[in-house]
C-alpha cells in the first residue's frame, strides 16, 4: 500500500452532509481527495478548499458514462483511486401505492446502480495493485425498511447485499468492501423528518439520546479505509446510538 501522503480516494457526494464530513476526515489523516458533486459545484469548491491536495469532479451516477469520465478525472488529479466511498444518494418521500416505476427506476437507478459503476470503473486499477478500499454508505432504513420512503429502504438493502457479494468475489485481491448504515444524523437531509412528530419520536428513541455527527461518520469511513481494517470486509458498521441491533 501506498504511504499515507500518497493514497488517494474518492468519495461521492462529497459536497454536503455526510460526503463532507468525510471528505473532510479523509484529507485530515492526509489522504488525497476527489470531491464528486452531481451539482452544486459551489458547496464542492467549499468542501475541497478545506481539504489540502484535493479536487473537484462532476459526476452523475445515474449515466454510466459520466461516472467512467468523472473516475478518470479523479485518477488524472489525484492519482490511482485507493478507496471509493460510494455516498451519493437521492431521498424520496412518498406513500408506497402512490410510487411509480419512474420513481422506483430513478431510485434503483442513483442509489445501487450508481455504486455499481463507480466500483465497475475502479476495480481494473485496484485488482492490478493488489490493494482497494470500497465503502457503501447505507442506512438504517434498509435494515429496518421503510413507511413513507419503501423505495429509499429497499435500495439501500440492496447495497448491504451488494457489499457482501464484493467482498465474498474480491477480498482475495487484496479489495475490502463494507457498509456503514447511519442512523438519525445531524444534517439538512434530517432537518426535515426531524421538523415531524414523527421525527421527533424517532429522536426521542434513540438510546443514546442524540443525533450523530458527520465528523464520526467521517472517522467511521476513514478507519475502513486504513492498514488497520485490512481484515475487515462484508461488514456492515451500524452507526446508529444504538436505533437498531443487528
Amino acid at each position: 500500500m501506498a504511504p499515507m501522503e500518497e493514497r488517494a480516494v474518492f468519495v461521492s457526494g462529497g459536497s454536503r452532509g455526510l460526503g463532507a464530513g468525510i471528505c473532510r476526515a479523509m484529507a485530515a489523516a492526509g489522504w488525497r481527495v476527489a470531491v464528486g458533486y452531481r451539482g452544486e459545484k459551489d458547496l464542492a469548491e467549499a468542501v475541497a478548499a478545506d481539504c489540502p491536495n484535493s479536487i473537484c469532479v462532476q459526476m452523475d451516477q445515474s449515466d454510466d458514462s459520466s461516472v467512467r469520465a468523472a473516475l478518470q478525472a479523479a485518477e488524472a488529479g489525484i492519482g490511482a483511486i485507493d478507496a471509493l466511498v460510494n455516498n451519493a444518494a437521492v431521498a424520496q418521500e412518498i406513500p408506497f401505492e402512490e410510487l411509480s416505476d419512474e420513481d422506483w427506476e430513478r431510485m434503483l437507478s442513483v442509489n445501487l446502480l450508481g455504486p455499481v459503476r463507480a466500483i465497475r470503473a475502479v476495480l481494473p486499477s485496484m485488482r492490478e495493485r493488489g490493494f482497494g478500499r470500497i465503502v457503501n454508505v447505507s442506512s438504517i432504513g434498509g435494515q429496518w425498511g421503510g413507511v413513507n420512503q419503501v423505495h429509499y429502504a429497499a435500495s439501500k438493502a440492496a447495497l448491504i447485499n451488494l457489499t457482501r457479494s464484493m467482498a465474498r468475489l474480491y477480498s482475495k485481491f487484496g479489495i475490502t468492501c463494507n457498509a456503514i448504515a447511519p442512523g438519525l444524523i445531524a444534517t439538512d437531509m434530517s432537518a426535515a423528518e426531524l421538523a415531524t412528530e414523527a421525527g421527533r419520536k424517532k429522536l426521542a428513541g434513540i438510546p443514546a439520546q442524540r443525533l450523530g455527527r458527520v465528523e464520526e461518520v467521517g472517522a467511521a469511513a476513514l478507519y475502513l479505509c486504513s492498514p488497520q481494517a485490512a481484515y475487515l470486509t462484508g461488514q456492515t458498521l451500524n452507526l446508529n446510538g444504538g436505533m437498531y441491533f443487528e
